[in-house]
């Protein structure tokens, strides 16, 4: 069964046991304020024993009690800018068994479980008295809900500094009162409002960002593990911007590839659910990282970063597989679908069918062994580790602006190289495989000039522009050359003549598409001669 979803916008507060609810329907937009009612909730939280979700801003939980009794998770908050606040996906399944994590729900936690199994760390419950808010048309705009909470960290939990397993004479109840504010069917602007009478009545902003995160941050917390399970509740799963006109190359760097890992985590769920777009983004995540590794290499020492290249390189080959099926599936029913309707059309559309879904499900079966295999966990093990603790060379370069001008200007001499050899190609398969080498050094100079605009502006967005273009046309060559080599494989095997003919004219077709793809090609190389000159930036 599928989980269910929805989006969470909710503020917290700490607030006093002797506290008062304030009157809400005196804030602005609040027409009145219905019956409270009061529950009990209990839930038990999941984690690893070192906390894997918690310190990724991930809850997992199974609560019974209320109106929502079941598994929950709630994902890592969506960035918001600094006066806005923040939406976390939550995701929700029927309760099941007590001591088994719903399948609908490990597929979105795999990524960060990373072979690991989830077990009870924190048990919670709470006596909650909910005060809906109503607008003056009747519309339940969000509620407040009054919590008395008891946390009780289980039995073999770790302790949150990481040293060991909690002790039976330690403390692991700890009693707190909170308030929070959620967003029902009313606006964000509802918050300031409503926010000025809490705080009237003696609240403050909370300094948890979760119940589970100030369950395990009770006690004694090392440095070390205070980073790593936050505390605020501000622009929650966002990093500072290192990048900036001062920055230091490897800043850069850093920044661009903790983006692009970002990526990469947030569509594994999708590209194990067959999401062909999500497939599609963790491919061009890992190509990205790849592309900036390799331009930025000096920065770097080489072992490390020449390691995590080749396993990117891994990566993007077994996501690339079934992405390239999906795509020659689909182009090729679109062709087909343009055709007259005829005997002739439906055998080849059958065969076409046959092959092409035989070619993806094999290669999405790879791709499923290798997203579940203890390869992929480390790739992502050493992908965090690179951002938060980049291998950086004592001499490196340390100007961002210097950095990023000397990457694009040497990538842009790459793919001027690689436009003359095409240009000089013969005809036929030397010019179709010279193509292609000028299709992947423009996307190389376009990967580096995206992280070159962090700090050199809208010139290097303006190259980026251009090397996407290129690459975008010369994609479209690549589809046909691609369409073309398994049509001929196809046709080969069939010699009735009225599919036969088909063949032939999905075959002239594919010629055609690469004598316009090229045409194309020329014009955006000539347009953007001058932009890729030497000197680029």
């Amino acid at each position: 069964m599928e989980a269910s979803e929805g989006l969470e916008i909710e503020k917290k507060y700490d607030v006093d046991a002797g506290a008062t609810v304030p009157a809400l329907e005196n804030a602005p937009g609040v027409a009145r304020v219905g019956k409270p009612h009061t529950d009990i909730l209990e839930a038990v939280y999941f984690d690893t024993d070192r906390h894997a979700l918690a310190a990724r801003r991930i809850t997992l939980r199974r609560r019974t009690g209320g109106k929502d009794a079941g598994w929950h998770l709630k994902l890592p908050p969506q960035a918001a800018a600094p006066d806005e606040v923040p939406r976390r996906r939550e995701l929700h399944a029927p309760l099941g068994r007590p001591d088994v994590v719903p399948d609908s729900l490990l597929t979105h936690l795999q990524a960060y479980l990373r072979g690991a199994v989830p077990a009870p760390v924190v048990r919670l419950e709470t006596r909650r008295t909910t005060h809906p808010l109503y607008g003056g048309d009747g519309v339940h705009l969000a509620d407040l809900a009054d919590d008395h909470v008891t946390a009780e960290r289980l039995e073999g939990g770790h302790r949150p500094d990481g040293q060991g397993n909690v002790g039976p004479g330690e403390d692991r109840r700890q009693q707190w009162r909170e308030w929070e504010l959620e967003l029902v069917h009313g606006e964000p602007g509802l918050f300031a409002p409503v926010e000025e009478l809490l705080v009237a009545a003696g609240a403050r902003p909370a300094g948890h960002a979760s119940k589970l995160a100030r369950a395990l941050g009770g006690g004694k917390v090392s440095k070390k593990r205070a980073a790593e399970i936050p505390a605020d509740t501000g622009d929650e799963g966002s990093r500072p911007l290192l990048a900036g006109k001062r920055a230091p190359a490897a800043a850069v760097v850093t920044v661009y590839v903790a983006a692009q890992l970002d990526v990469i985590l947030a569509n594994d769920p999708g590209a194990r659910l067959e999401d062909a777009e999500a497939v599609h983004n963790m491919r061009s995540a890992a190509r990205r990282i790849r592309s900036v590794l390799a331009a930025y290499a000096k920065l770097y020492r080489a072992s490390p970063v020449r390691r995590l290249r080749d396993e990117l390189q891994w990566l993007g080959r077994v996501l690339g597989e079934p992405r390239d099926a999906h795509v020659l599936r689909e182009d090729l029913r679109g062709q087909l679908a343009g055709l007259p309707p005829g005997e002739g059309t439906a055998a080849a559309a059958e065969r076409v069918e046959r092959r092409t879904g035989e070619d993806f499900d094999a290669a999405y079966r790879l791709l499923q062994d290798a997203l579940g295999s203890g390869r992929y966990f480390r790739l992502l093990d050493k992908l965090e580790d690179f951002r938060d603790n980049p291998p950086v060379r004592a001499d490196a370069v340390k100007s961002g602006q210097r950095a990023a001008a000397k990457a694009v200007d040497k990538s842009a001499k790459r793919l001027r190289r690689s436009q003359k050899a095409a240009r000089d190609a013969r005809r036929g398969a030397d010019q179709e495989r010279a193509l292609h080498q000028v299709r992947k050094n423009a996307k190389r100079l376009r990967h580096v000039a995206e992280t070159a605009a962090l700090v050199r502006g809208k010139r290097a967005g303006k190259v980026a522009k251009a090397a996407r273009r290129q690459q975008k046309i010369l994609g479209a060559f690549q589809d046909a050359v691609v369409a073309r080599t398994l049509l001929a494989d196809i046709a080969a095997e069939h010699t009735e003549p009225a599919t036969a003919a088909v063949f032939g004219g999905l075959l002239d077709r594919q010629e055609e598409r690469m004598m316009a793809a090229q045409a194309k090609y020329r014009k955006a190389r000539k347009k953007s001669r001058g932009l890729l000159r030497s000197g680029v930036l």
